[in-house]
């Protein structure tokens, strides 16, 4: 069994279980209140190394530790300082350890952090918890994979109010911020006992003492010009804005650069305070506005010149939510650049001497022409319609106002209908300020006909602009039709938003069958799909997510009538209160047979109908919703029953539990035979 590196595990303690405050723990000889799941592994407490840890001399999958209750209406950073010691660096299935957030009232834990690197010594995570007013507890959870000699150990948990950005260097853990190395320039803690630099170094600043703590970087080792150092501080795990505020101290011989940027996960560097050339004897305060909507990293970096350029020392970083500059505007909120199309066309509008170019209409529920994307019987955008069809023809739908030099990711979903190529005929534009400026950032390219696809596009201009929609008539034989819904603005790169943890509760069946599972009945199946299914005139041709991805369904040609699938959820937490499940399902075929959802709670035989389709709905994917209430652990079960021929294809997707009641409620919960309105169509 691998020995874990019990380095500075007393260099980490805290000053005494009196000052812990509550969550926090460094397991000096107890556990502080976290429990383990005596369902899993177990965790063993290390009182003379003051850890707590799991390892694979049992046998099992993984671990669970559970914090007691917790509350704070303050904003918290939760600090855990923790090692991964494998084997193999390269395992198919590596060792992780998880840490989730489970909230009052939620069946599903909230994924916060996850790590799988392994390591010699110990690691910091740093981890911002915005106020809430519901009790909360932090569930570590030790994932041990396939290699066979794995130990993961927890040293140590800390909860502070205040954000994980800010820091006074006075603790070993430097609050998670690390320095970039260099061959030649580094940051380094000064104060203390450290002595390890030629320049001449100040006392700190949080107890103006030559025993507190700061951290410098020394330009006795530069060798080359512009050698750079970069302090870089935790991610911000959720949107902050509002002063960033630090203390430094500067001793320049030659020219020094002390800059400070923002970086986002894609890597872009934004500028938002340098010094000035005055020297700077005392600490002095710098002050600078700071908006991170999404994942960033504060980067300090200093810039020599030579090796005799000086040193720059850096204490005492705070962050306050209220401006430094006292500023009062209110913040952009990327949700009012979007529209679903139900209501009207929301901050959308079109160019009078353009014309009607778009056209917001609604199909009811047919098998001859999918319906909107956003349930599958609202309203959508339609553009090159009977009316505006004509060679040469543009029609332009602007949308509202954008700030400048942020980054944003549009997403929107687009349908295409007609016989010959329709490239080109659905475009992307930025409109600088007063139109001036134009830039085309996407066109479409041909695609399936008649399937809801989503496009994504990441942008930043430094100045305000719109985003227009551009659709083209060019010629009469390559106008068709093209519709456009759900249209989404969020702040930052489409690529960065992929890498952001996903939503408790939600399955796209993307990557797999989430919570879900089979439960053998006979032997029907359901299948994880892509594209359009084997037999024609039943089916969906995509998924609903976005057109290219997954979804599950029943294969009616492999079974027999009357024949049941069952897809099974894993037993979910109960709650007080109301609970709200919105899916996507696909009946289309003459011969669809019947789905089903039940509600089965622990203990009971019986299992509760919530919802029920049977026959021919449409050929669009429609919108599910079921509100219910279960205060013992449950189960959601999904039931397919194949119709009377092979013409029975039923799919669903996008299945979402959200606690509370539902925000609309479906009038009809069971429904027998064909909707009244089929095959209606109507503009």
């Amino acid at each position: 069994m691998l020995r874990l590196c019990l380095l500075a595990a007393h260099a980490l303690r805290l000053a005494g279980a009196a000052l812990l405050s509550p969550g926090s723990c460094t397991f000096e000889d107890s556990a502080c209140g976290y429990q383990w799941d005596y369902a899993h592994l177990p965790w063993t407490l290390h009182g003379e190394g003051h850890y707590i840890s799991v390892d694979t001399s049992y046998e099992g999958e993984k671990a669970v530790l559970s914090s007691p209750d917790l509350y704070s209406e303050e904003w918290s950073c939760v600090r855990l300082i923790y090692q991964i010691a494998t084997t193999s660096d390269t395992s198919p299935d590596p060792a992780r350890l998880n840490l989730y957030l489970r909230q009052e009232g939620e069946s599903f834990d909230r994924l916060l952090w996850s790590a799988k690197e392994p390591s010699d010594s110990w690691l910091i995570a740093s981890l911002d918890l915005m106020n809430s007013t519901k009790k909360y507890k932090l569930v570590l959870e030790g994932e041990m994979g396939q290699d066979k000699s794995t130990s993961i150990a927890v040293f140590e948990i800390k909860i502070t109010s205040g954000y994980c950005i800010e820091c006074d260097f006075e603790e070993n853990h430097l609050c998670g911020y690390v320095n970039r190395w260099n061959p030649n320039v580094n940051w380094f803690v000064g104060g203390g006992s450290i002595r390890n630099s030629q320049s001449i170094l100040p006392k700190d600043h949080t107890l103006n003492s030559a025993l507190g703590h700061y951290m410098y970087v020394d330009s006795v080792y530069v060798k080359h010009f512009q050698e750079v150092a970069q302090l870089i501080s935790p991610k911000t795990m959720a949107p902050v804005s509002g002063c960033l505020s630090f203390y430094y101290k500067l001793k320049q011989e030659s020219s020094i650069v002390f800059t400070v940027y923002l970086r986002d996960m894609s890597g872009f560097y934004e500028e938002i305070w340098k010094t000035d050339s005055a020297l700077n004897a005392d600490w002095t305060l710098a002050e600078v506005d700071f908006n991170a909507p999404y994942p960033m990293e504060v980067i300090f970096e200093v810039a020599f010149n030579s090796a005799k350029g000086g040193y720059v020392a850096l204490d005492d970083i705070s962050f306050s939510p209220v401006y430094c500059s006292n500023q009062t505007g209110t913040l952009f909120n990327p949700a009012n650049a979007g529209c679903n199309f139900e209501e009207d066309l929301c901050n959308f509008y079109q160019d009078h001497k353009d014309g009607p170019g778009w056209s917001r209409v609604k199909v009811k529920r047919n098998v001859y022409r999918a319906g909107d994307h956003t349930t599958g019987f609202g309203y959508y955008l339609l553009a090159n319609t009977k009316f505006t069809s004509q060679p040469g023809y543009i029609g332009r739908l602007y949308g509202p106002t954008l700030p400048g030099n942020l980054q944003f990711c549009l997403r929107f979903y687009y349908a295409l209908y007609g016989f010959f190529k329709m490239s080109g005929t659905l475009a992307v534009y930025i409109f600088e300020e007063n139109h001036v400026v134009q830039e085309k950032i996407w066109s479409v390219l041909d695609s399936p006909k008649g399937v809801w696809t989503q496009a994504e596009i990441s942008f930043k201009k430094p100045m305000p602009c719109k985003v227009v929609f551009v659709s083209w008539c060019k010629s009469f034989w390559d106008c068709g039709l093209v519709a456009l819904d759900d249209v989404s603005l969020s702040l930052g790169s489409c690529q960065a938003a992929d890498l952001l943890l996903p939503s408790p509760g939600e399955c796209t069946f993307e990557k797999d069958e989430c919570v879900f599972t089979q439960k053998k009945r006979g032997s029907g199946s359901w299948h994880r799909k892509r594209g359009p299914t084997p037999t024609s005139y039943t089916g969906p041709r995509g998924d609903h997510t976005t057109g290219v991805g997954y979804y599950m369904y029943i294969e009616a040609s492999n079974m027999v009538y009357g024949q049941r699938a069952y897809l099974v959820s894993r037993s979910l937490r109960g709650t007080s209160g109301k609970q709200c499940l919105t899916f996507f399902y696909h009946m289309y075929g003459a011969g669809t047979g019947l789905l089903s959802v039940y509600l089965k709670k622990e203990g009971d035989e019986e299992e509760i109908p919530l919802w029920r389709r049977t026959g021919e709905q449409s050929i669009s994917w429609l919108r599910g919703l079921i509100e219910y209430e279960s205060d013992t652990n449950y189960q959601i079960i999904f039931e397919a029953i194949r119709g009377v021929s092979i013409r029975s294809d039923t799919a669903i997707d996008d299945i979402l539990f959200q606690a509370g009641p539902c925000l609309e409620v479906e009038e009809i919960q069971f429904s027998s035979g064909y909707p009244d309105s089929l095959n209606e169509i109507e503009y």
